[in-house]
């Protein structure tokens, strides 16, 4: 498996580090499978539905030139080849790309798209139902007897990708971790963290982005114990 790192949405918050929307591209035997989608290009084109709280919150680039579906063709990939999409979450700067492959399949924790289709008055600013109006093709998931490293786990696709539960930051959220060529595993932690430092030894917090977020976590305590499990030393590569 091929795996690209892509930045589909820049951001860059008042008095804070900027910030990517972390994206990765799998190339695997049976099609295309991109890990969260980041803006899609009617976001862009219509940035104001993006509403003024966020863009004046994270002052996005707005680039069409970081968009998934701008990025596979650039590597020389037909949109039409991606297959799959899991989602770490539904937030806005998460899943906004999942109408531009509007046939692929969607994967998603099953209590995320609980939160986004039915969010209470506090989730209403984190979701656009705009961009999942297209109708994807939701396959969701829970986690069932699966394991991963200690983590509870359900299989999304084959036996190299693998929906990882880490709720806190918002109902569902979760890490997709996936299986490389030599065995062992990448770890897209989604909104797990958003600083590398807060999983490295020792770990630090920038104190911009640990307000960030707290503001943004629907149960902090649920995500800094999961923080915590993910700066816990094991085996192989998380």
């Amino acid at each position: 498996m091929r795996i690209s790192h892509l930045n589909c949405a820049t951001m860059r918050p008042p008095l804070a580090p900027r910030m990517v929307a972390h994206v990765l591209l799998l190339e695997r035997p049976d099609g295309l499978t991109l890990v969260d989608t980041g803006f899609g290009t009617a976001d862009l084109a219509d940035k104001h539905r993006l509403g003024r709280p966020f863009l004046a919150a994270v002052r996005p680039a707005l680039d069409p030139g970081e968009t998934a579906l701008a990025q596979v063709r650039a590597l020389g990939h037909d949109p039409a080849a991606v297959t799959d999409i899991v989602l770490t979450h539904l937030d806005l700067d998460h899943a906004g790309g999942i109408g531009d492959f509007p046939h692929a399949r969607v994967h998603v924790h099953a209590t995320g798209t609980e939160a986004a289709q039915h969010p209470s008055l506090a989730e209403k600013q984190r979701y656009l139902p705009a961009q999942w109006a297209h109708g994807p093709r939701w396959e969701t998931h829970v986690e069932g007897g699966d394991d991963w490293f200690g983590f509870a786990s359900v299989t999304a696709l084959a036996d190299d990708v693998v929906i990882v539960p880490l709720p806190g930051h918002t109902r569902g959220h979760s890490g997709v971790a996936v299986r490389k060529d030599d065995g062992r595993w990448l770890l897209h932690a989604g909104d797990a963290f958003f600083h590398g430092d807060q999983v490295r030894e020792p770990a630090s917090r920038p104190p911009a982005l640990s307000a960030f977020q707290r503001v943004m976590a629907v149960d902090n305590k649920a995500r800094v114990r999961n923080l915590e499990r993910l700066q816990e030393p094991g085996p192989g590569e998380r």
